[in-house]
């Protein structure tokens, strides 16, 4: 075919139209891709075509293919080495987390919220109470010696820290792993 016009445009489709599948196919290695390819430049030829007169069509053709392949692929190089370069950049990221979670430490972050929260709720609590607890989980005074300052009952020391708990435990319930590792040591 020296020329290609709309009466032979039919059958230089169909005559190329595998070829240039398999050279598209044979680059970018994608058959939907090359699908696409192989239309796409079929297509411009015709368009072209229609504009002027194509003294050798199977030329054109495949410099029309062979660019847009170039084309396909150098934005496939592009894209990838976007998402390389995000990957690394979320691995950073991701590696910054990590370290800087492993590193925290809950109980200094919140120790300043549960002490304001702890002293707020003890004032609140009848004078004795407040003096029982204080006396057994700050002062490490056991219960016997509690019960004998204040002349009560080893029972009567477990019901006033058990009623002082009780008031921390609603107040603190947001920060309560915290509060079970730091303040309740016979909870």
């Amino acid at each position: 075919m020296d020329s290609l016009n709309s009466s032979n445009y039919k059958t230089f489709y169909v005559t190329y139209y595998d070829r240039c599948f398999l050279f598209a196919k044979s680059y970018v290695h994608n058959d939907l891709v090359a699908e696409d390819i192989a239309s796409e430049t079929l297509i411009k030829l015709w368009e072209l075509s229609t504009i002027e007169e194509i003294e050798n069509p199977s030329r054109l053709l495949f410099v029309i293919l062979k660019n847009k392949a170039l084309d396909y692929l150098k934005h496939e190089k592009i894209k990838q080495s976007a998402l390389e370069s995000m990957s690394t950049s979320a691995d950073r990221e991701l590696e910054i987390r990590i370290s800087t979670l492993e590193a925290s430490n809950p109980d200094k972050i919140f120790a300043d919220d549960i002490q304001n929260i702890l002293r707020a709720t003890i004032a609140t609590l009848p004078e004795q109470t407040q003096k029982i607890f204080e006396m057994s989980r700050f002062k490490d005074v056991s219960k016997k010696d509690i019960a004998d300052h204040f002349g009560i009952s080893v029972k009567g020391v477990d019901y006033h820290i058990s009623k002082a708990l009780s008031s921390l435990r609603e107040n603190l319930k947001d920060y309560f792993p915290i509060f079970l590792l730091l303040f309740i040591n016979d909870f």
